[in-house]
């Protein structure tokens, strides 16, 4: 029994110590030094029932001496150093550049007939937002074959209120019948979803991008937290190693689902991303965090857009 507590133990504590290593991965020169240095006392004699044991020094000869220490507050200081790491090597780092932000996506089938009249409207929509839409931040019209759809970013609940009741949404509104299958209720009201920003880089080179992706994610039972946690950590390296990706944000709609939305200057910068340190950090913990895994609930959530204009 002693064994099997051991291994298990050992167990739960490489699986913590992985997860924040690959949340602070762009701080992986000073991080490593302490979960290096753990794993080398502690990981090697983890050994007694119902606690953990760490080396010491001895003096008296080349035995190391045992000193038992409760997992949980091992656990704990680990996370603490961790979290002191991240908080001290952040000049580095981009802050939550769109903190308290609100966002939403509508995508939107075109009626019969209607999608180069559709296209045509979302894309002339765009100066009336700048003009009137100050807490709109960024708005995004796309279209995929014979969906149409927008994507926006505000900069509190009161911007985004502002925008379904402005110019652009009463315009969609009273052509929805016309232009949307569906007309305004089923075809737009009822394929709206908001999220509230949890990451973001900051966009660069916007008007460069041609091409956007969004992923919807539900997360796995209980990995809700993790999930976000995730997320909330990936925007900063994205900043920090996808020159390629132009905008990107990670998204929470309620407490199980999320979103990533992110837009590139053509196709290129999108394989960049797929094969970035984010994408593979997703791919590894798909299987335990995503319902459904990684081509289930990831790669069989991937919408691909062109990008018909921008705010």
């Amino acid at each position: 029994m002693g064994e099997i507590a051991m291994l298990a133990n050992r167990q739960k504590v490489a699986d913590l110590i992985h997860f924040h290593e690959v949340l602070l991965i762009r701080n992986l020169n000073r991080a490593s030094i302490i979960v290096n240095a753990y794993r080398s006392i502690g990981l090697q004699d983890w050994s007694h029932e119902g606690g953990t044991w760490d080396k010491g020094s001895s003096k008296t000869n080349d035995e190391p001496k045992l000193r038992r220490r409760p997992m949980k507050s091992i656990i704990l200081h680990t996370i603490s150093a961790l979290a002191l790491i991240s908080a001290t090597t952040s000049a580095n780092a981009q802050e939550n550049v769109m903190n308290d932000h609100t966002a939403s996506f509508i995508e939107m089938p075109a009626a019969s007939g209607q999608t180069d009249a559709f296209a045509e409207f979302l894309a002339g929509a765009a100066p009336l937002v700048a003009e009137t839409e100050p807490g709109t931040k960024l708005w995004f019209a796309l279209q995929a074959g014979d969906s149409l759809a927008i994507f926006d970013v505000f900069e509190d609940e009161a911007a985004r209120n502002a925008h379904f009741s402005g110019a652009v949404a009463g315009a969609l509104n009273g052509n929805a019948d016309t232009l949307v299958d569906g007309g305004w209720d089923a075809g737009v009201v009822a394929n709206i979803n908001n999220s509230d920003v949890l990451s973001a880089k900051a966009p660069v080179d916007l008007y460069s991008a041609t091409t956007a992706t969004y992923i919807r994610l539900e997360a796995a039972p209980g990995q809700a937290d993790n999930l976000a946690a995730l997320l909330t950590a990936a925007g900063p390296i994205v900043a920090d190693t996808e020159p390629k990706t132009l905008f990107w944000a990670a998204l929470q709609i309620d407490e199980n689902n999320f979103a990533i939305f992110d837009i590139f200057a053509d196709n290129s910068g999108r394989e960049a991303h797929f094969a970035g340190q984010v994408a593979g950090l997703l791919n590894e913990k798909a299987s335990v965090l995503v319902e459904g895994g990684w081509d289930d609930g990831v790669v069989a959530n991937v919408s691909n857009f062109d990008i018909l204009a921008i705010k």
